[in-house]
């Protein structure tokens, strides 16, 4: 870790905020010395001062500029080899230049000093015009919002590659690969993935890969979903996926959506189908219950969402609760008599279907309807459901969009993985073979021998980048962040660490990642600046996809992804800018990784 003078680090640390995370005494009054009203200001070193014509201009800006454009930017130091990096840079050895002179602060200095100004890194020509982060804000947006489930989110990501001249393979059948082409595969429609070879590939040559999770936490259909009515309210039987259904679903508006298999003309075909208006509700208990309404929730019997209204009870039957009998909707011992009549008609009507019969099966899920939207009051908010992880696989694939085969030797790749959130222990998960069997068929329709051998050789030359989203700092909660890691959003990636082995990063990894991006200072109006996460030692770090990839493969690897707010809860937060640094960032290994790897070969 970087030193600071000692003097500059007594007299402006934050240290106290990172303390220990165990709550202070109970008093009956507020004291000075728990709050941070009348701390000194932020460490320097951390966050740099804004200028006056910089802080000028966040309050007079056009009204008619997109919110996105609104959005307020960090006032960060440009990342660049030849000059100091921010704090969100750690790993590099020259965060602070340790030769620079300061002057001993005087005793009782108010404000604390500023270190010397950064110097800004000098504009030179540019081959492509600058874009900024923003220009990725809105097309975020849409996609959150108009692919709640995990089988629209890969349709949509199909459907842009396809524009974008990625030809779609299958797995059944066989490959005819070329250079210079672009291509994606599917598995399970519920994982995808995408790769372009290079004009100058030959087998052997190694891979650039971003590797991440599509699949959300939710709460899905159970195969037989129909309830008896309870009191007049019609519910549906569901499942929680991972940690779905936890206390951020009360009170919800919730749609439903998925796949639906139908029978058309002798054939089997998928269409996928949302309900997004309001459908369902998980109803709390009033607080003027007592106990009763304090939880412990059984989700089972007591996170049940109520779909509708049945008060036919009332009107002859003397039965408090109304007897289940199979629907005579398509017939007897057909899937749809099994299921809610009203869904039934709900989903048919919405597909166009009017042969219940027809309806083969289904993978249905709730979602929360609000749509993804900026916040905050300069917009630098993006407030949605499922951030994690549609927000970093999103980037991802953006990034690859971005990328050409041109002048290339190598493949780049991005994979996007379902059932992360329980494992990835099913053949669409990471666990899986989706991933190695993918790279074997390309080495094998370039290679004349030893294929076994080459695929070796590829993995040995590639470099996995895990991307899942990553914990950005809550500032009510900082005792529970270490005081150097905790990512900020709008101002770039985190790579994150772990010492137990949960994260593949290690010195190796993050010096070549700094490389990549690092080649691209200066290409865009704002360089994403790489930050760094690792939880405390009284914590427990979640998982990635990326240990169980390199350790199936081989493959160098890092975890990094873009920070986020109330992971795992129903509705999360990220910043306005930070789907767009995510595809800097992505779009910069992609691009960069073939001449850096040069600089690491033994």
């Amino acid at each position: 870790m970087t030193k600071n003078h000692p003097n500059l680090r007594k007299t402006v640390s934050t240290a106290d905020l990172y303390a220990d995370p165990s709550p202070p005494p109970h008093h009956a009054g507020l004291s000075r010395a728990f709050t941070t009203v009348h701390r000194p200001r932020l460490n320097p070193f951390m966050q740099p001062r804004a200028n006056a014509s910089q802080s000028s201009l966040r309050f007079h800006r056009n009204d008619a500029q997109s919110p996105a454009e609104t959005a307020p930017r960090p006032n960060v130091a440009p990342f660049h080899e030849s000059h100091r990096h921010s704090f969100a840079a750690p790993y590099a050895s020259n965060l602070i230049d340790l030769d620079d002179e300061y002057s001993t602060p005087q005793e009782q200095q108010s404000p604390p000093p500023v270190p010397p100004k950064i110097p800004e890194i000098p504009a030179y020509e540019e081959v492509r015009s600058k874009e900024g982060p923003e220009k990725y804000t809105k097309p975020f947006t849409d996609f959150m919002t108009a692919n709640p489930t995990v089988f629209h989110a890969v349709d949509a990501v199909a459907q842009d590659l396809e524009k974008s001249g990625y030809k779609k393979l299958s797995e059944r059948d066989s490959w005819e690969l070329k250079q210079g082409g672009k291509y994606y595969v599917e598995r399970n429609g519920s994982s995808l993935i995408a790769f372009s070879i290079g004009d100058g590939y030959e087998a052997g040559n190694g891979a650039a890969i971003v590797a991440g999770h599509i699949d959300a936490l939710t709460a899905k259909l159970k195969p037989i979903p129909t309830l008896r009515t309870k009191a007049g309210y019609v519910q549906l039987g569901v499942a929680p996926y991972a940690g779905g259904l936890n206390s951020t679903w009360w009170d919800r508006d919730l749609g439903i959506g998925g796949r639906v298999l139908v029978k058309e003309h002798g054939k089997i075909v998928t269409k996928l189908v949302k309900l997004d208006w309001p459908i369902a509700r998980i109803p709390t208990l009033a607080p003027h219950f007592g106990a009763a309404a304090a939880g412990p929730f059984n989700k089972e019997t007591q996170m049940v969402p109520i779909v509708g209204l049945d008060n036919s009870d009332l009107r002859g039957s003397s039965q408090g609760e109304t007897e289940w009998k199979a629907s005579v909707l398509g017939g007897e011992g057909t899937f749809a008599a099994m299921q809610p009549e009203r869904l039934v008609k709900a989903i048919s009507g919405e597909l166009g279907i009017t042969d219940y019969s027809s309806i083969v099966n289904w993978e249905l899920e709730l979602f929360d309807v609000q749509p993804a939207q900026l916040g905050g009051l300069g917009k630098e908010f993006i407030f949605a459901g499922r951030i994690d992880d549609k927000l970093c696989s999103w980037a991802a694939i953006q990034a690859l969009l971005n990328t050409s085969t041109v002048s290339s030797s190598q493949i780049k790749v991005v994979a996007l993985f379902d059932d992360e959130e329980v494992g990835s222990l099913l053949r669409q998960g990471a666990r899986g073979n989706f991933l190695p069997t993918v790279i074997e068929r390309i080495v094998d329709e370039f290679a004349d021998k030893g294929v076994r051998s080459l695929v070796s050789r590829t993995y040995a030359n590639s470099f996995l980048v895990s991307s899942d989203v990553i914990h950005a700092v809550n500032p009510n909660f900082l005792n529970a962040y270490l005081e150097n890691h905790s990512p900020r959003l709008n101002v770039g990636p985190a790579i994150s660490a772990d010492p137990n082995g949960h994260m593949t990063t290690d010195s190796v990894s993050t010096a070549l990642f700094h490389r990549c991006v690092a080649k691209d200072v200066g290409v865009r109006t704002q360089d994403p600046k790489l930050q760094v996460f690792q939880i405390r030692n009284d914590s427990r770090s979640g998982g990635t996809v990326g240990p169980m990839l390199s350790a199936a493969t081989g493959i160098r690897a890092i975890d990094c992804g873009i920070p986020q707010l109330s992971m795992h809860s129903i509705r999360a937060t990220t910043g306005s800018l930070d789907p767009g640094l995510g595809v800097f960032a992505f779009q910069s290994f992609l691009e960069n990784f073939e001449t850096v790897d040069v600089e690491f070969k033994a």
